[in-house]
C-alpha cells in the first residue's frame, strides 16, 4: 500500500477522541491555540534543522516542540500557577540528542490495557455491519476496512510504533459470543506475538460477567477458563449491561445494594479459589451509569486481602474536573476511589491498584489536571500501585503518551500544598512498567522484537502512517458506536 501523505499530524495527539466509553470533548481554546502554534513551530524548526516536515513531525524534536508549546499556551491561559509541566527545553526542539535525552528512554514499558478488533475477512461478508465501523481507524487504507483493527495493525502500533515491550490484552464491555476481541482472538494474538518475538510479551485477561446468566454456570465457566487458557487476571464491568440498557442490571463487588445481583462475593471467592486473584474492573468513564463507581472497591479489598483489585481508568470521569482530594470533594472522579480506600482503612501500596488507560491520554493535554491525577494516585494509592495502561489502539500508537509521562513533572508548589510526591525517574519507571510486572508476577521483557531502540526510532520515520488517534472523534461517532451493538456484536 503506497503512502503519499506529507502531513502525519502533530506527534502529540490532542484529539478530540475517545475510547467510546465517553463522548469526545471538543478542543478547548488552549488546545486549539496549542495545535495552531505547534504546527507553526514545527514548520519553522524543520527548516532550521534541514529536515522535511513529515520526518520532523515524526521525530522526537517534533514531540518536544509540541510539548514545549503546550507548556507555553497553558501558562499564558491560566490565571494561577499551573501545577504540572513538561520538562522540555528549547534545545530539545531542534537537537535530536537533547530531545532523546528528555523524551526517550530504555526503561521497561508494560501496557496492561490493550484492545484490538479481529474479524473474519470473508469477502462475502464485506459491507455487513461490524463493531468498529464508526471508528476513524476504518479509513486506514486497507481494501477491507475491517482489517484496520487487526492483530497485525495492533502489534505494529504497540511494538513498532512505541517503546512498549510487554502488554496485556484486556476484554471490552461486549458479549463474548462472536466478539472481535474474544478469548480465541486473544489467544491468536499471543501466538502471533510469540512467533514474531520468540517470547511471552503478550498476556491475557479473561472476561467475566457474573451477573449475566446463572451465577453457578458463570463460576463453573471461570474454572474452565483457567483450565483451558493461561490467563493472568479477570476483566469485568460492574456496570454491564446497564451501561447500554439503563435497566439497573448491574452489580457491586461488596454486594452492598440488595436491589442488584448478589454476585460480587461469589465472584471474588472463585477468582481466589482458581488461583487467579487479580481482578480488573472498569471504574469511571460511566456514561451516566451509576454502577461504574469505584465506591465498592474499598470494602471488597478489605474483606479479601488475598485478592488484588485494579481500578481501570482509576475512577476518572471525562465530564468532571479533577481537583485535590478532600472530604468535600470525595464524590468527584478519582476521589471516589481514594475515599473508598480511606473509609475502609486501605492505605497506599496495599491491594488496590489504579490503572491509567484513557485517563492519562485525557489529562496529559491539561498539565494542571494531570498533576492532580498523578499526585493523588501516588499519594493515596501508592507509588507501587499506579500501573500503566493506554487503552490503545483507540488512541493510536501510545508513544506520545509514553513520551509525555517521561517528561512530566509536578511543580514544587503542588508538592508542598497537596503533599504530592516529586515525579522522579524511579517513580516514572515504576508506573511505566515495574509496578505492572510486580502485580502480575512476571519477569519484564525489555527487548524489542528484532530491533534496537535507535533502529526502531529510525524505522518509525519511514513506516507508512500518521500520528493519529483511532477511536471516535465526535459525540455522534461515540454514540453510534454504543448504539450500534449495545454491547452485542451484530
Amino acid at each position: 500500500m503506497e503512502w503519499k501523505e506529507e502531513d502525519p499530524g502533530l506527534p502529540i495527539k490532542f484529539g478530540p477522541c475517545s475510547n467510546a466509553e465517553y463522548d469526545p470533548v471538543p478542543l478547548s481554546p488552549v488546545l486549539t491555540e496549542t495545535i495552531r502554534r505547534a504546527r507553526e513551530e514545527c514548520e519553522r524548526n524543520a527548516r532550521r534543522v534541514g529536515m522535511d516536515r513529515r520526518k520532523f513531525l515524526l521525530s522526537m524534536c517534533g514531540a518536544a516542540t509540541t510539548l514545549f508549546v503546550l507548556n507555553a499556551c497553558t501558562r499564558e491561559a491560566s490565571r494561577k500557577p499551573v501545577g504540572g509541566r513538561y520538562s522540555v527545553t528549547p534545545e530539545a526542539t531542534v537537537d535530536p540528542d537533547v530531545a532523546r535525552e528528555q523524551l526517550g528512554g530504555e526503561e521497561f514499558v508494560f501496557d496492561i490495557q490493550g484492545h484490538l478488533l479481529e474479524y473474519d475477512l470473508n469477502p462475502a461478508t464485506r459491507g455487513q455491519s461490524y463493531f468498529g465501523q464508526v471508528f476513524p481507524q476504518q479509513n486506514c487504507g486497507e481494501e477491507d476496512p475491517r482489517a484496520c483493527f487487526s492483530i497485525e495493525h495492533f502489534l505494529e502500533l504497540m511494538f513498532l510504533r512505541s517503546d512498549t515491550t510487554m502488554l496485556v490484552l484486556s476484554a471490552l464491555p461486549i458479549a463474548p459470543e462472536g466478539s472481535p476481541l474474544s478469548m480465541e482472538v486473544m489467544e491468536e494474538t499471543r501466538r502471533v506475538s510469540e512467533a514474531l518475538c520468540r517470547d511471552d510479551r503478550v498476556l491475557l485477561h479473561a472476561q467475566a460477567l457474573p451477573n449475566v446468566g446463572e451465577l453457578k454456570a458463570n463460576l463453573t465457566a471461570m474454572e474452565e477458563m483457567v483450565a483451558d487458557h493461561d490467563i493472568v487476571g479477570w476483566k469485568t464491568f460492574t456496570n454491564y449491561p446497564d451501561l447500554y440498557a439503563h435497566n439497573g442490571d448491574a452489580w457491586r463487588f461488596d454486594d452492598a445494594d440488595p436491589n442488584l445481583a448478589q454476585v460480587g462475593e461469589a465472584f471474588i471467592d472463585k477468582a481466589i479459589e482458581v488461583g487467579v486473584p487479580i481482578i480488573c474492573a472498569h471504574k469511571g468513564l460511566s456514561r451516566g451509569s451509576p454502577y461504574a463507581t469505584p465506591d465498592d472497591f474499598g470494602k471488597a479489598a478489605k474483606k479479601h486481602p488475598r485478592a488484588k483489585f485494579v481500578a481501570y481508568h482509576s475512577g476518572f470521569e471525562a465530564t468532571t474536573m479533577e481537583v485535590p482530594y478532600s472530604e468535600a470533594t470525595a464524590s468527584v472522579g478519582i476521589n471516589r476511589l481514594i475515599h473508598s480506600m480511606k473509609r475502609n482503612g486501605i492505605g497506599p501500596n496495599e491491594n488496590i491498584y489504579a490503572e491509567l488507560g484513557s485517563t492519562w491520554w485525557y489529562v496529559m493535554r491539561s498539565p494542571d489536571q494531570a498533576a492532580h491525577v498523578l499526585g493523588k494516585l501516588l499519594r493515596y494509592v501508592g507509588e507501587d500501585n499506579v500501573v500503566w495502561g493506554t487503552d490503545c489502539l483507540f488512541y493510536g500508537s501510545p508513544q506520545d503518551q509514553i513520551m509525555a509521562m517521561r517528561s512530566f513533572e509536578i511543580t514544587e508548589e503542588y508538592q508542598e500544598r497537596f503533599g504530592y510526591p516529586k515525579l522522579t525517574k524511579e517513580i516514572k519507571n515504576k508506573i511505566l512498567g515495574i509496578n505492572g510486572a510486580r502485580l502480575y508476577g512476571v519477569e519484564p521483557v525489555t527487548d524489542k522484537c528484532e530491533f534496537t531502540r535507535r533502529e526502531l526510532e529510525e524505522l518509525r520515520l519511514s513506516l507508512p502512517g500518521k500520528n493519529e488517534t483511532l477511536g471516535p472523534r465526535t459525540t455522534s461517532e461515540a454514540r453510534a458506536f454504543v448504539d450500534h451493538h449495545e454491547g452485542w456484536p451484530g
